[in-house]
């Protein structure tokens, strides 16, 4: 079945992409298609696109994936190429294809993270990969969002800048390699059991602490981790997030941003209404104590 972005102007862009990589687009097949594209090519190649003003985040993933690579880190490997490349306001990275695989589970996940985080980052790749800002597009989320009325656009604006504020009297000169996105369906299980970690796009310097509430949310927030499986991650990584005294204010964030995103898919998808105003219900303290069992989106 064709995907519907799968149009002949996206297939142009690729060609494009691909021939200014001295790469060809002939045979290629759509991965998935959405605000960033992607594409196998017959080669086995794997392209992603990124959406329109990513140059400088496209440029930091292949920065620290080289790096990775030259450790020889599970991480997904970037093309031995110059890239990113850019045409028509784009910007395309280009991949080794992995092998046949599944997504990992959180006990996949938690090595690789335990890795990531002890690496010592030499100075070039730090320069380049700067502090990680949890509240990135969080207000264009806010003032775009079609179905937030006023009191829930002042809420959820008020909530931001007052996270906002306790993130930066954090103490930041600790900061270390975060991956930035770390959740299962960032890391990819081969047959073999050999685990890879994917997607570094939003990876940075920042407090090992913001990965570990990824998962953590999944239970305390979303109720769709079961506690045995979170054990399992604590025990896989040596730390349980929850008990660190910055917690709250990781969870919070976290939270605020899963509600923005909520209404971001809503303005797309009619049907993601009712789960966008769930959710911002819950930190208006109308839904009860946590968890609150938000459905997934996207």
């Amino acid at each position: 079945m064709t995907h519907p972005t799968h149009t002949p102007q996206s297939r142009a862009l690729l060609h494009e992409l691909t021939t200014r990589a001295d790469l060809s687009a002939d045979g290629a097949e759509p991965i998935r298609l959405a605000e960033n594209a992607l594409w196998r090519l017959a080669a086995g190649i794997v392209v992603r696109i990124a959406r329109p003003g990513q140059e400088q985040a496209a440029a930091r993933e292949i920065t620290v994936t080289r790096w990775l690579a030259e450790l020889d880190f599970p991480a997904v490997r970037p093309l031995a190429i110059n890239q990113p490349v850019h045409a028509a306001g784009r910007t395309a990275t280009f991949w080794e294809e992995l092998p046949p695989h599944h997504h990992g589970t959180t006990g996949d996940l938690a090595p690789l993270l335990r890795r990531l985080h002890d690496l010592p980052v030499p100075p070039t790749v730090a320069a380049a990969l700067g502090h990680i800002d949890p509240f990135i597009r969080l207000t264009d989320r806010i003032n775009a969002a079609r179905h937030l009325d006023a009191p829930g656009r002042d809420l959820l604006l008020s909530r931001a800048a007052e996270l906002r504020a306790r993130w930066s009297a954090l103490d930041h000169r600790t900061d270390r390699l975060v991956h930035g996105d770390a959740w299962t369906g960032n890391t990819a299980v081969t047959p073999k059991g050999h685990a890879v970690l994917l997607d570094f796009e939003r990876t940075a310097l920042g407090p090992p602490q913001w990965d570990l509430t990824s998962t953590a949310v999944a239970t305390d927030t979303l109720g769709n981790l079961s506690p045995t499986a979170y054990q399992q991650y604590v025990d896989a990584y040596g730390q349980d997030v929850r008990t660190w005294e910055h917690y709250p204010l990781f969870r919070d964030i976290r939270e605020l941003r899963l509600v923005t995103f909520a209404f971001q898919i809503a303005d797309q998808d009619p049907d993601a209404i009712p789960e966008a105003r769930h959710r911002l219900a819950c930190l208006q303290d109308e839904r009860g104590p946590r968890p609150w069992g938000w459905t997934p989106l996207g």
